[in-house]
Protein backbone atom coordinates (compact mmCIF):
# COMPACT_ATOMS: atom_id res chain seq x y z
CA UNK A 1 0.00 0.00 0.00
CA UNK A 2 1.30 3.45 -0.89
CA UNK A 3 2.28 5.65 1.99
CA UNK A 4 2.34 9.43 2.26
CA UNK A 5 5.72 10.82 3.18
CA UNK A 6 5.86 13.65 5.66
CA UNK A 7 8.98 14.92 3.94
CA UNK A 8 9.58 14.42 0.24
CA UNK A 9 13.06 13.28 -0.83
CA UNK A 10 14.68 14.66 -3.93
CA UNK A 11 14.09 12.84 -7.22
CA UNK A 12 17.09 12.65 -9.53
CA UNK A 13 17.69 10.92 -12.86
CA UNK A 14 20.32 8.30 -13.59
CA UNK A 15 22.06 10.90 -15.76
CA UNK A 16 22.20 13.24 -12.77
CA UNK A 17 23.61 10.40 -10.67
CA UNK A 18 26.37 9.99 -13.24
CA UNK A 19 27.30 13.66 -12.91
CA UNK A 20 27.32 13.45 -9.13
CA UNK A 21 29.59 10.40 -9.23
CA UNK A 22 31.92 12.01 -11.75
CA UNK A 23 31.92 15.33 -9.90
CA UNK A 24 33.28 13.83 -6.72
CA UNK A 25 30.21 14.56 -4.58
CA UNK A 26 30.38 12.83 -1.22
CA UNK A 27 27.36 10.60 -0.68
CA UNK A 28 26.45 7.00 0.04
CA UNK A 29 24.75 5.08 -2.77
CA UNK A 30 22.40 2.35 -1.54
CA UNK A 31 20.89 -0.33 -3.80
CA UNK A 32 17.68 -1.84 -2.41
CA UNK A 33 17.20 -4.67 -4.93
CA UNK A 34 17.35 -8.36 -3.96
CA UNK A 35 20.85 -9.59 -3.12
CA UNK A 36 20.97 -11.86 -6.19
CA UNK A 37 20.18 -8.94 -8.51
CA UNK A 38 22.76 -6.77 -6.81
CA UNK A 39 25.45 -9.43 -6.99
CA UNK A 40 24.77 -10.00 -10.67
CA UNK A 41 24.88 -6.35 -11.69
CA UNK A 42 25.28 -3.10 -9.79
CA UNK A 43 26.94 0.29 -9.91
CA UNK A 44 30.48 -0.21 -8.57
CA UNK A 45 30.11 2.56 -5.98
CA UNK A 46 26.85 1.14 -4.58
CA UNK A 47 26.35 -0.76 -1.33
CA UNK A 48 23.57 -3.26 -0.89
CA UNK A 49 20.77 -2.52 1.59
CA UNK A 50 17.66 -4.60 1.01
CA UNK A 51 14.39 -2.72 1.46
CA UNK A 52 10.86 -3.22 0.15
CA UNK A 53 7.61 -1.23 0.46
CA UNK A 54 6.35 -3.80 2.98
CA UNK A 55 9.16 -3.02 5.42
CA UNK A 56 9.25 -0.42 8.16
CA UNK A 57 12.51 1.37 8.71
CA UNK A 58 14.30 0.66 12.00
CA UNK A 59 16.55 3.70 12.14
CA UNK A 60 18.92 2.28 14.75
CA UNK A 61 19.33 -0.95 12.79
CA UNK A 62 19.83 1.05 9.59
CA UNK A 63 22.51 3.19 11.20
CA UNK A 64 24.23 0.15 12.67
CA UNK A 65 24.30 -1.69 9.34
CA UNK A 66 25.23 1.22 7.08
CA UNK A 67 27.08 3.58 9.41
CA UNK A 68 25.03 6.47 7.98
CA UNK A 69 23.91 9.25 10.30
CA UNK A 70 21.26 11.89 9.72
CA UNK A 71 23.74 14.45 8.43
CA UNK A 72 25.09 12.11 5.74
CA UNK A 73 24.05 12.47 2.11
CA UNK A 74 22.30 9.36 0.78
CA UNK A 75 21.23 8.37 -2.74
CA UNK A 76 19.03 5.31 -3.20
CA UNK A 77 18.46 3.20 -6.30
CA UNK A 78 16.46 0.09 -7.22
CA UNK A 79 15.36 -1.48 -10.50
CA UNK A 80 12.93 1.21 -11.65
CA UNK A 81 12.89 3.83 -8.90
CA UNK A 82 9.76 2.58 -7.12
CA UNK A 83 10.90 0.49 -4.14
CA UNK A 84 13.85 2.78 -3.51
CA UNK A 85 11.48 5.70 -3.10
CA UNK A 86 9.95 4.06 -0.05
CA UNK A 87 13.30 3.92 1.71
CA UNK A 88 14.06 7.50 0.65
CA UNK A 89 10.76 8.65 2.17
CA UNK A 90 11.37 6.70 5.38
CA UNK A 91 14.82 8.25 5.76
CA UNK A 92 13.50 11.73 5.05
CA UNK A 93 10.80 11.25 7.68
CA UNK A 94 13.46 10.02 10.12
CA UNK A 95 15.34 13.29 9.81
CA UNK A 96 17.89 12.57 7.11
CA UNK A 97 18.36 15.96 5.49
CA UNK A 98 19.97 14.96 2.20
CA UNK A 99 18.18 12.00 0.63
CA UNK A 100 17.72 11.45 -3.12
CA UNK A 101 15.91 8.73 -5.04
CA UNK A 102 17.03 7.74 -8.54
CA UNK A 103 13.62 8.00 -10.18
CA UNK A 104 14.41 5.83 -13.21
CA UNK A 105 16.55 3.35 -11.27
CA UNK A 106 18.83 0.81 -12.90
CA UNK A 107 16.52 0.97 -15.92
CA UNK A 108 17.70 4.55 -16.42
CA UNK A 109 21.28 3.67 -15.53
CA UNK A 110 21.36 1.15 -18.39
CA UNK A 111 20.91 4.06 -20.83
CA UNK A 112 23.69 6.30 -19.47
CA UNK A 113 26.51 6.98 -21.94
CA UNK A 114 29.86 8.73 -22.29
CA UNK A 115 31.44 9.87 -25.57
CA UNK A 116 35.23 9.72 -25.34
CA UNK A 117 37.66 11.00 -27.95
CA UNK A 118 40.31 8.35 -28.63
CA UNK A 119 43.96 9.22 -29.10
CA UNK A 120 45.22 7.71 -32.35
CA UNK A 121 48.61 8.02 -34.05
CA UNK A 122 47.20 8.83 -37.49
CA UNK A 123 44.70 10.98 -39.33
CA UNK A 124 41.45 9.26 -38.35
CA UNK A 125 39.31 10.72 -35.59
CA UNK A 126 37.67 8.08 -33.38
CA UNK A 127 35.09 8.49 -30.63
CA UNK A 128 34.34 5.66 -28.23
CA UNK A 129 30.69 5.60 -27.18
CA UNK A 130 30.61 3.94 -23.76
CA UNK A 131 27.43 2.47 -22.36
CA UNK A 132 28.40 2.84 -18.77
CA UNK A 133 26.19 0.25 -17.07
CA UNK A 134 26.82 -2.62 -19.49
CA UNK A 135 30.32 -1.74 -20.63
CA UNK A 136 29.23 -1.90 -24.28
CA UNK A 137 31.58 0.09 -26.50
CA UNK A 138 30.64 1.47 -29.91
CA UNK A 139 32.49 3.87 -32.17
CA UNK A 140 32.40 6.77 -34.54
CA UNK A 141 35.24 6.77 -37.08
CA UNK A 142 35.63 9.99 -39.02
CA UNK A 143 37.70 11.93 -41.49
CA UNK A 144 37.97 15.20 -39.54
CA UNK A 145 38.67 17.18 -42.71
CA UNK A 146 35.46 16.26 -44.54
CA UNK A 147 33.36 15.33 -41.50
CA UNK A 148 32.38 12.00 -43.06
CA UNK A 149 31.92 9.34 -40.41
CA UNK A 150 31.02 5.69 -39.86
CA UNK A 151 29.17 4.38 -36.80
CA UNK A 152 30.24 0.94 -35.56
CA UNK A 153 28.43 -1.40 -33.13
CA UNK A 154 25.62 1.05 -32.48
CA UNK A 155 23.46 0.29 -29.46
CA UNK A 156 19.68 0.51 -29.27
CA UNK A 157 20.08 4.15 -28.12
CA UNK A 158 21.25 5.31 -31.54
CA UNK A 159 20.56 8.94 -30.67
CA UNK A 160 23.77 8.89 -28.60
CA UNK A 161 25.76 8.30 -31.79
CA UNK A 162 23.89 10.91 -33.76
CA UNK A 163 24.41 13.47 -31.00
CA UNK A 164 28.12 12.70 -30.63
CA UNK A 165 28.56 13.10 -34.39
CA UNK A 166 26.55 16.34 -34.45
CA UNK A 167 28.60 17.74 -31.54
CA UNK A 168 31.72 17.34 -33.67
CA UNK A 169 30.22 18.53 -36.96
CA UNK A 170 30.33 15.07 -38.50
CA UNK A 171 27.78 13.33 -40.71
CA UNK A 172 27.35 9.57 -40.53
CA UNK A 173 27.68 8.02 -44.00
CA UNK A 174 27.93 4.32 -43.06
CA UNK A 175 26.88 2.02 -40.25
CA UNK A 176 28.68 -1.25 -39.45
CA UNK A 177 28.25 -4.07 -36.95
CA UNK A 178 31.09 -6.42 -36.10
CA UNK A 179 28.71 -9.38 -35.59
CA UNK A 180 25.30 -10.55 -34.43
CA UNK A 181 25.36 -9.42 -30.80
CA UNK A 182 24.13 -11.61 -27.95
CA UNK A 183 23.95 -9.26 -24.95
CA UNK A 184 22.30 -6.13 -26.30
CA UNK A 185 19.95 -5.09 -29.08
CA UNK A 186 21.76 -3.51 -32.00
CA UNK A 187 20.55 -0.17 -33.26
CA UNK A 188 22.70 -0.34 -36.38
CA UNK A 189 20.04 -1.20 -38.95
CA UNK A 190 17.58 1.33 -37.55
CA UNK A 191 20.20 4.08 -37.61
CA UNK A 192 21.21 3.25 -41.18
CA UNK A 193 17.56 3.23 -42.28
CA UNK A 194 16.87 6.53 -40.53
CA UNK A 195 19.84 8.19 -42.23
CA UNK A 196 19.43 6.42 -45.58
CA UNK A 197 23.02 5.14 -45.54
CA UNK A 198 24.57 1.68 -46.11
CA UNK A 199 24.52 -0.90 -43.32
CA UNK A 200 27.43 -3.36 -43.36
CA UNK A 201 28.24 -6.75 -41.86
CA UNK A 202 30.91 -9.27 -42.76
CA UNK A 203 29.73 -11.59 -45.54
CA UNK A 204 29.98 -14.67 -43.32
CA UNK A 205 27.06 -13.40 -41.27
CA UNK A 206 24.95 -14.92 -44.03
CA UNK A 207 25.58 -18.26 -42.26
CA UNK A 208 23.45 -17.00 -39.37
CA UNK A 209 20.28 -16.87 -41.52
CA UNK A 210 19.65 -13.16 -40.96
CA UNK A 211 16.30 -11.89 -42.17
CA UNK A 212 17.23 -8.42 -43.42
CA UNK A 213 19.22 -6.81 -46.19
CA UNK A 214 22.72 -5.49 -45.65
CA UNK A 215 25.81 -4.71 -47.68
CA UNK A 216 28.17 -7.61 -47.07
CA UNK A 217 31.89 -6.97 -46.74
CA UNK A 218 34.29 -9.59 -48.08
CA UNK A 219 37.55 -10.46 -46.34
CA UNK A 220 39.95 -7.50 -46.55
CA UNK A 221 37.36 -5.40 -48.41
CA UNK A 222 37.76 -1.70 -47.74
CA UNK A 223 35.14 1.03 -47.44
CA UNK A 224 35.84 4.71 -47.06
CA UNK A 225 34.62 7.63 -45.01
CA UNK A 226 36.19 10.67 -46.58
CA UNK A 227 39.87 9.81 -46.92
CA UNK A 228 39.84 7.23 -44.13
CA UNK A 229 39.92 3.54 -45.07
CA UNK A 230 38.10 0.92 -43.00
CA UNK A 231 39.10 -2.67 -43.82
CA UNK A 232 37.07 -5.73 -42.84
CA UNK A 233 39.23 -8.38 -41.18
CA UNK A 234 37.57 -11.76 -40.70
CA UNK A 235 38.07 -12.82 -37.09
CA UNK A 236 35.66 -15.71 -36.38
CA UNK A 237 35.56 -17.44 -33.02
CA UNK A 238 33.13 -15.56 -30.81
CA UNK A 239 30.76 -15.98 -33.75
CA UNK A 240 31.32 -17.48 -37.19
CA UNK A 241 30.60 -14.14 -38.87
CA UNK A 242 32.71 -11.88 -36.64
CA UNK A 243 34.58 -9.10 -38.43
CA UNK A 244 37.06 -6.65 -36.95
CA UNK A 245 37.58 -3.29 -38.63
CA UNK A 246 41.05 -1.93 -39.31
CA UNK A 247 41.09 1.87 -39.46
CA UNK A 248 43.92 2.90 -41.74
CA UNK A 249 47.08 1.49 -40.18
CA UNK A 250 46.43 2.97 -36.77
CA UNK A 251 43.57 1.22 -34.95
CA UNK A 252 41.46 -1.92 -35.06
CA UNK A 253 37.92 -2.28 -33.73
CA UNK A 254 37.85 -5.86 -32.49
CA UNK A 255 34.23 -6.32 -31.42
CA UNK A 256 34.03 -9.34 -29.10
CA UNK A 257 37.15 -11.05 -30.44
CA UNK A 258 39.79 -9.34 -28.32
CA UNK A 259 39.45 -7.14 -25.23
CA UNK A 260 42.02 -5.20 -23.23
CA UNK A 261 42.33 -8.03 -20.69
CA UNK A 262 40.62 -11.08 -22.19
CA UNK A 263 39.26 -12.68 -25.36
CA UNK A 264 35.78 -13.55 -26.56
CA UNK A 265 33.83 -16.57 -25.37
CA UNK A 266 32.90 -19.08 -28.07
CA UNK A 267 29.93 -21.18 -26.99
CA UNK A 268 27.06 -18.70 -27.36
CA UNK A 269 26.76 -19.52 -31.07
CA UNK A 270 28.54 -22.86 -31.24
CA UNK A 271 27.01 -24.37 -28.10
CA UNK A 272 28.77 -26.00 -25.18
CA UNK A 273 29.21 -29.24 -27.10
CA UNK A 274 30.99 -27.57 -30.04
CA UNK A 275 32.69 -24.66 -28.29
CA UNK A 276 36.09 -26.15 -29.13
CA UNK A 277 35.55 -25.47 -32.85
CA UNK A 278 34.85 -21.84 -32.04
CA UNK A 279 37.91 -21.72 -29.77
CA UNK A 280 40.08 -23.07 -32.59
CA UNK A 281 38.72 -20.38 -34.92
CA UNK A 282 39.38 -17.76 -32.25
CA UNK A 283 42.98 -18.91 -31.77
CA UNK A 284 43.59 -18.56 -35.52
CA UNK A 285 41.91 -15.14 -35.63
CA UNK A 286 44.01 -13.86 -32.76
CA UNK A 287 47.40 -15.17 -33.84
CA UNK A 288 46.92 -15.19 -37.59
CA UNK A 289 45.13 -11.86 -37.99
CA UNK A 290 44.94 -9.43 -35.08
CA UNK A 291 48.33 -10.09 -33.47
CA UNK A 292 49.89 -10.01 -36.92
CA UNK A 293 49.20 -6.29 -37.06
CA UNK A 294 52.06 -3.88 -36.17
CA UNK A 295 52.83 -3.36 -32.48
CA UNK A 296 51.65 0.24 -32.56
CA UNK A 297 48.09 -0.50 -33.75
CA UNK A 298 45.55 0.63 -31.12
CA UNK A 299 43.09 -2.11 -30.11
CA UNK A 300 39.57 -0.83 -29.44
CA UNK A 301 37.28 -3.59 -28.13
CA UNK A 302 33.51 -3.96 -28.19
CA UNK A 303 33.15 -4.34 -24.44
CA UNK A 304 34.69 -3.57 -21.09
CA UNK A 305 33.79 -4.94 -17.66
CA UNK A 306 31.96 -2.17 -15.74
CA UNK A 307 33.09 -3.73 -12.45
CA UNK A 308 36.75 -3.87 -13.43
CA UNK A 309 39.24 -1.40 -12.01
CA UNK A 310 40.56 -1.06 -15.57
CA UNK A 311 37.26 0.53 -16.69
CA UNK A 312 37.26 4.22 -15.80
CA UNK A 313 34.10 5.69 -17.38
CA UNK A 314 34.83 8.75 -19.46
CA UNK A 315 38.37 7.51 -20.18
CA UNK A 316 39.11 5.57 -23.34
CA UNK A 317 39.25 1.78 -23.12
CA UNK A 318 42.12 0.72 -25.34
CA UNK A 319 45.42 -1.07 -25.56
CA UNK A 320 47.89 -1.88 -28.32
CA UNK A 321 48.82 -5.01 -30.20
CA UNK A 322 52.21 -4.97 -28.51
CA UNK A 323 50.80 -4.71 -24.98
CA UNK A 324 48.43 -7.60 -25.62
CA UNK A 325 51.08 -9.75 -27.25
CA UNK A 326 53.49 -9.25 -24.35
CA UNK A 327 51.10 -8.81 -21.43
CA UNK A 328 48.04 -11.07 -21.85
CA UNK A 329 49.16 -14.48 -20.63
CA UNK A 330 46.29 -16.32 -22.33
CA UNK A 331 47.84 -15.38 -25.66
CA UNK A 332 51.01 -17.27 -24.69
CA UNK A 333 49.11 -20.59 -24.66
CA UNK A 334 49.70 -22.98 -27.54
CA UNK A 335 46.67 -23.95 -29.61
CA UNK A 336 45.69 -27.01 -27.56
CA UNK A 337 46.07 -25.26 -24.18
CA UNK A 338 44.18 -22.22 -25.45
CA UNK A 339 41.23 -24.30 -26.65
CA UNK A 340 41.16 -26.23 -23.38
CA UNK A 341 41.18 -23.04 -21.33
CA UNK A 342 38.39 -21.38 -23.33
CA UNK A 343 36.12 -24.42 -23.18
CA UNK A 344 36.82 -25.16 -19.50
CA UNK A 345 36.24 -21.61 -18.27
CA UNK A 346 32.79 -20.70 -19.51
CA UNK A 347 31.19 -17.74 -17.72
CA UNK A 348 27.51 -17.38 -16.94
CA UNK A 349 25.51 -16.81 -20.08
CA UNK A 350 24.10 -13.33 -20.78
CA UNK A 351 20.49 -12.87 -19.67
CA UNK A 352 17.98 -13.52 -22.46
CA UNK A 353 20.77 -14.09 -24.97
CA UNK A 354 18.80 -16.39 -27.26
CA UNK A 355 15.99 -13.86 -27.56
CA UNK A 356 18.47 -11.01 -28.12
CA UNK A 357 20.25 -13.00 -30.85
CA UNK A 358 16.91 -13.69 -32.56
CA UNK A 359 16.12 -9.97 -32.54
CA UNK A 360 19.54 -9.07 -33.92
CA UNK A 361 19.14 -11.67 -36.69
CA UNK A 362 15.89 -9.97 -37.68
CA UNK A 363 13.91 -13.11 -36.83
CA UNK A 364 11.95 -11.36 -34.09
CA UNK A 365 11.39 -7.94 -32.55
CA UNK A 366 10.73 -6.64 -29.05
CA UNK A 367 7.02 -6.31 -28.37
CA UNK A 368 7.58 -2.79 -27.03
CA UNK A 369 10.23 -0.56 -25.51
CA UNK A 370 9.56 -1.99 -22.05
CA UNK A 371 10.50 -5.49 -23.23
CA UNK A 372 13.63 -4.15 -24.91
CA UNK A 373 14.67 -2.56 -21.63
CA UNK A 374 14.04 -5.77 -19.69
CA UNK A 375 15.98 -7.86 -22.22
CA UNK A 376 19.05 -5.68 -21.84
CA UNK A 377 19.14 -5.28 -18.07
CA UNK A 378 22.31 -6.74 -16.61
CA UNK A 379 26.00 -6.71 -17.48
CA UNK A 380 27.68 -7.87 -20.67
CA UNK A 381 29.11 -11.37 -20.47
CA UNK A 382 30.82 -11.76 -23.84
CA UNK A 383 34.37 -12.29 -22.56
CA UNK A 384 35.94 -15.57 -21.52
CA UNK A 385 36.63 -15.84 -17.79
Amino acid sequence: MARTAERAPDEISAERLKHRLDGGDEFALLDTRPASDFEGWHIPEAEHYRFTPEMDLDVEAFQSETGLERDDSVVIICAKGLSSRYLAEELADAGYDSVSNVADGMKGWSAVYDAVDVETPGEAAIVQIQRRAKGCLGYLVADPESGAAAAVDVSRHAEEYRQAAADRGWHIERVLDTHVHADHISGGRELADALGVPYHLGERVAERDVAFDYQALARNETVEVGDIDIKALFTPGHTSGMASYLVGDEAVLTGDTLFVDSVGRTELQFGDSDADSGAEMLYDSLHGTLLAEPDSVVVLPGHADPASVSFDPGTEVSTTVRRLRTGLSLLDHDREAFVEYITDNVPEKPPNYERVIAINRGQSAPSDDEEAIELELGPNRCAAE
